[in-house]
């Protein structure tokens, strides 16, 4: 398995740096301007010097390899310095601009400047992937991001997986009675109607007619006691069972799916020929063997926590991944975009490999090595 799972893990690569790429080539050829957004008072040739600045007067293939060595090479090691309190990610550099001797006593003072030889030399950090719209770090806007992310759209696939599964499992067992029709109406309501329209179903319901749930999601609550932590659930409560409705009714229509199809086998005839109780052959056996095709729908839709519900946080305003992907679309904000789809496109290759693992381990006829 271990052998297994470092060749894959090698044969990724080649395939993300082709996946980067094609990304790249694709957002170039995307119509739009990052300058649209800035003033029409701005003189040409300001903006002519702004593009510069961006890096968008270099050719293409120059701009992805700058892209490939911040984003693989300086990004890491911005992490690793965030994490042990080094500083591999800064380097001596003699600015342009010469400070003052004020400015250059306190710089040396802090050990972010220096002199050599006479020459000023002061300590900056490597060029990382900036968003063109903010200014800022894409890295650390999305690492802000992500806590929203994964307090609503992660809580509802969590709690959709804890639903489904049992409801799957007995629907299968149950084949055709009132639980299994009841069972089946409710997927079909979940797969038919989209979260742009139970989201404001929920919100007229709910936060207009019965006042019982906020509208707005608030980002900015900071949960340090039981009553702010009642608050951040009653927020996440219309979110949560607008995602949940849709995820649940997929994973039980593939688990219950499954289920059907191994109940009929030959080796569940054999276990109950042999006296193993009901329970041992329905919750040991049939559900083991049933859970392998689930596995990769339930593995496979984890990378989905991290890209959001784009729509789900449109309407609650829940300043997501997804809504951040949605904002850079919008204003041209090509790294953002490149960054947020990659990191997609990471998760997606990952987490198919441990649908892989988790197949040997469900079932022991599949072997690797």
């Amino acid at each position: 398995m271990l052998s297994f799972a470092t060749r894959r893990l090698i044969l990724s690569i080649p395939t993300l740096l082709f996946i980067s790429f094609v990304i790249f080539m694709l957002l170039q050829l995307a119509p739009g301007d990052p300058m649209a957004q800035v003033p029409l008072t701005v003189p040409a040739e300001v903006k002519q010097k702004m593009r510069e600045a961006l890096g968008l007067g270099e050719p293409a293939l120059v701009q992805y390899w700058k892209w490939l060595v911040q984003m693989f090479w300086t990004e890491p090691k911005i992490l690793f310095d965030w994490t042990f309190g080094t500083q591999f990610s800064w380097h001596w550099e003699t600015p342009a601009n010469v400070p003052n001797a004020d400015q250059l006593a306190a710089l040396i003072e802090a050990g972010r400047a220096r002199e050599v030889d006479g020459a000023v030399q002061v300590l900056v950090q490597d060029q990382r992937v900036i968003s063109w719209q903010t200014r800022s770090p894409v890295m650390d806007i999305v690492l802000q991001r992500i806590p929203q992310t994964l307090w609503v759209v992660g809580t509802a696939y969590i709690v959709a997986i804890l639903i489904s599964l049992p409801i799957g499992i007995y629907s299968a067992y149950r084949q055709y009675s009132v639980f299994d029709q009841a069972g089946t109406f409710v997927t079909m309501i979940g797969f038919s109607i989209p979260p742009f329209f139970t989201g404001p179903l929920l919100i007229v319901i709910f936060s207009v007619q019965l006042g019982w749930f906020p509208s707005i999601y608030d980002t900015t609550l900071e949960v340090n006691d039981w009553a702010s932590f009642k608050v951040q659930l009653q927020q996440m409560i219309m979110p949560v069972m607008v995602l949940a409705l849709q995820i649940t009714a997929q994973l039980s229509r593939y688990m219950r799916a499954s289920m059907l199809d191994n109940l009929n086998q030959d080796y569940v005839r054999t276990a109950r020929a042999k006296g193993l109780s009901e329970a041992i052959v329905v919750n040991v056996h049939v559900v083991r063997n049933s859970m392998i095709p689930v596995v990769t729908v339930i593995a496979l839709g984890i990378p989905a926590i991290f890209g959001g519900a784009i729509i789900t946080e449109q309407v609650f305003k829940v300043n997501g991944i997804g809504q951040l992907l949605i904002t850079a679309l919008f204003a041209n904000d090509l790294p953002m975009v490149m960054t947020l789809t990659f990191i997609f496109a990471v998760l997606i290759v990952l987490f198919n490999l441990v649908a892989d693992i988790l197949y040997g381990l469900l079932d022991p006829r599949i072997r690797y090595d």
